[in-house]
């Protein structure tokens, strides 16, 4: 399966340090954010990033090689990290696999980065955060609307270096021909809707510049975090160009009208899809 894909990160505006870290190479594309508040968020991003790397140029990626880079990450971080110090990172990422002679995306996702698919006109979110407000929304005991805004929505319950060996999820799903795959840190969520999501990835068909406004956006909207985000095609039905380079503060991003982008998408908000579980 061919692929083109475009990267960009921002520390944001109010952040010191960009604690995110990435990776987008065939077959592995992933979004590592280094948790903050810990003493070395951004080690922990860029060894996740050091070991998937290895993967890099293989054709596909089985379940047990994207397994044993988180493994390997959780490892290095318990071996590297000074006595007294902590540091962990989310990871979010899809693999390009086979199965059963067919092209499938390996989705895997530990934390609250996020991966979304725009398929067919549809935005679904694949994976399935990992935190204390999710778990609330999965019981019941508050709505969607109550979750943007609840004082907890940062709260991670899994992530990798935190101690306990590293317990991704992981999706299997085929890959369709058009299919356009969104990997994100939660300083991109956070700022801006899944409807802004769907209308940048649907009107910006060069996956580098779709990658560069969604972070712009982020940032314009408020920038409270660290943002990063891949777009990742099949083929070369939306894009324009492969593009491999990890964007900040792109130069080359076109004038965007930002109150058109935050406030005048049309298409209408999605629920969350989380696809099933292999």
């Amino acid at each position: 399966m061919r692929t083109s894909w475009g990267s960009a990160t921002d520390r944001g505006r109010v952040r010191r340090l960009n604690e995110d870290a990435l990776l987008a190479y065939p077959p592995v594309f992933l979004v590592a954010d280094g948790m903050g508040g810990h003493s070395a968020g951004d080690l922990a991003s860029r060894l996740a990033v050091e070991e998937f790397s290895q993967l890099a140029g293989s054709p596909a990626a089985s379940p047990d090689e994207v397994h044993g880079c988180f493994q390997r990450t959780a490892r290095r971080l318990r071996e590297t990290i000074a006595a007294g110090r902590t540091a962990g990172t989310t990871v979010a990422g899809v693999a390009i696999a086979a199965h059963d002679g067919g092209s499938y995306w390996l989705v895997f996702n530990i934390g609250d980065s996020r991966v979304y698919r725009l398929a067919e006109g549809e935005l679904e979110q694949i994976s399935v955060d990992h935190s204390v407000v999710q778990e609330m929304l999965d019981r019941g005991e508050i709505g969607a609307h109550e979750a943007e805004g609840h004082p907890e929505r940062h709260v991670i319950t899994r992530a990798v270096g935190t101690g306990a060996p590293p317990e991704p999820d992981y999706w299997l799903i085929p890959a369709g021909p058009t299919d356009r795959l969104l990997i994100c840190s939660d300083g991109l969520t956070q700022e801006l809707a899944d409807d802004v999501l769907a209308h940048v990835l649907t009107v910006e068909t060069d996956p580098q510049v779709a990658a560069a406004v969604l972070v712009e956006a982020a940032v314009a909207a408020g920038g409270r975090d660290n943002v990063s985000a891949v777009v990742v095609d099949v083929g070369t039905a939306r894009a324009t160009a492969v593009n491999e380079a990890t964007t900040e503060h792109p130069e080359s991003s076109p004038a965007i009208d930002w109150d058109e982008v935050l406030h005048g998408a049309t298409i209408p908000r999605l629920e969350r899809v989380t696809g099933t579980e292999q």
